[in-house]
């Protein structure tokens, strides 16, 4: 199957990656995850950078395997296991030590991940670092563009309310940034940052291609409570499938008129 079922839900508009990555390294979580995300009938599946976890996740699903990371090292590393798409980001760990990168420093990692990694043609993933100003975002989309990145990742963090040193994940944010960028991209994207039930259904309205969903699941403690869950989740978009269907049947019609 590899990464073609999450690029055909990527062109209807309804893609769903379940992460079994979020800070989480229980080996059964992971295998949990990976079997409710297939019977589920989710997209992908993210998983930690290890061998134990690649394995288990092979074992449990058919699903494509994305891994991601903002070190080019451990990048390669998911590559040489044997993942199908990989991901530069998320900057959450970044973000909550008090730092942010340029749009030098990331452009530059960005550079030498795809350089060590070329040789394995593996689907790609950008997240844009929600730290950059609009325009510093924009420009950088255009530098991926050129060099050939698959994939754009729209997050979203704001400082806590009640204390301004603490930096939470905000859903909202990263829909209201998607909207915006996608009017400056061909690229597909997809939207993170505390995801859930409520926060994917408006994502999709507002033109995500993409959801990854990392938190609301990995939090759930039972598989009966995750594949629930990834099911709703499915069937709150399902309807899309027929949908962007009828788009597609539509204009080939138009072009026999």
């Amino acid at each position: 199957m590899g990464i073609e079922i999450f690029k055909k839900h990527l062109r209807e508009k309804r893609a769903i990656k379940i992460s079994a990555a979020s800070g989480n390294y229980d080996l059964n979580k992971v295998a949990q995850i990976c079997r409710s995300a297939q019977a589920s009938k989710a997209s992908a599946v993210e998983i930690p950078i290890n061998k134990e976890a690649y394995n288990i996740a092979r074992k449990n699903t058919k699903l494509p395997l994305f891994a991601s990371s903002i070190h080019p090292f451990e990048i390669l590393n998911a590559v040489k296991l044997g993942v199908d798409a990989i991901q530069i980001g998320p900057y959450f760990d970044v973000y909550k030590a008090g730092k942010r990168y340029s749009a030098v420093e990331i452009y530059d990692v960005i550079l030498e991940t795809l350089g060590i990694i070329n040789e394995y043609n593996v689907y790609t993933c950008v997240t844009i670092p929600a730290s950059l100003t609009f325009e510093e975002q924009c420009d950088l989309i255009k530098k991926l563009e050129i060099i050939g990145v698959d994939l754009l990742v729209c997050e979203g963090y704001k400082k806590s309310p009640s204390n301004h040193n603490v930096i939470v994940e905000s859903a909202e944010f990263s829909i209201k940034g998607l909207s915006e960028l996608q009017k400056h991209t061909v690229l597909p994207i997809m939207a993170t940052s505390a995801i859930n039930k409520a926060a994917l259904k408006f994502a999709f309205e507002n033109g995500a291609n993409a959801v990854n969903v990392d938190s609301f699941v990995c939090k759930l403690e039972t598989e009966v409570a995750i594949k629930s869950a990834i099911s709703e989740m499915v069937g709150t978009i399902s309807y899309r499938n027929s949908f962007n269907k009828e788009i597609i049947r539509n204009q080939r019609e138009m072009l026999f008129i």
